[in-house]
């Protein structure tokens, strides 16, 4: 059941790559549109300088990127430890429903970016994030 609890999680690190590729090639456009060029950037300019200079479409990706490298990492903490302690089938389909709406998390914010349906996605996200985690924490237990 290991390399089950595993491939949700690796399947996310691919969808965050890609994420950042789609950032990318929108952001860069956007700036040479603008003509806004990486040698003519102050030193220690960060991405977050371009809010407010390239249209708030583009940096809704780079808004999503962010997101994927915060919340996420409790995820990828929690497979590890389901992995190490021994995951059952209802870990692994949490884990893919986690992934699951990541990644419409990411469709929506990234395209139509409503508020109200990517607060609901992140809701339920967090909510089967905290699922996992207790599972763990269960199964820590039971294991001592």
């Amino acid at each position: 059941m290991t390399a089950q609890i595993l491939t949700p999680a690796i399947v996310l690190v691919l969808w965050s790559i890609v994420v950042l590729l789609w950032m990318a090639g929108t952001r860069l456009p956007g700036m040479k549109k603008l003509g806004v060029t990486l040698d003519k950037a102050p030193p220690g300019g960060r991405g977050q300088d371009l809010e407010g200079v390239l249209p708030p479409n583009v940096m809704w990706k780079s808004h999503n990127y962010a997101h994927l490298m915060e919340q996420p990492t409790i995820f990828y903490a929690t497979i590890a430890f389901l992995a190490l302690l021994g995951p059952t089938a209802i870990d692994v389909t949490l884990a893919w429903v986690y992934v699951g709406l990541r990644i419409l998390h990411s469709l929506w914010q990234a395209t139509v970016n409503t508020i109200p349906v990517r607060f609901t996605l992140f809701v339920f996200g967090s909510t089967v994030l905290g699922a996992l985690a207790v599972r763990a924490l269960l199964i820590a237990q039971a294991a001592a």
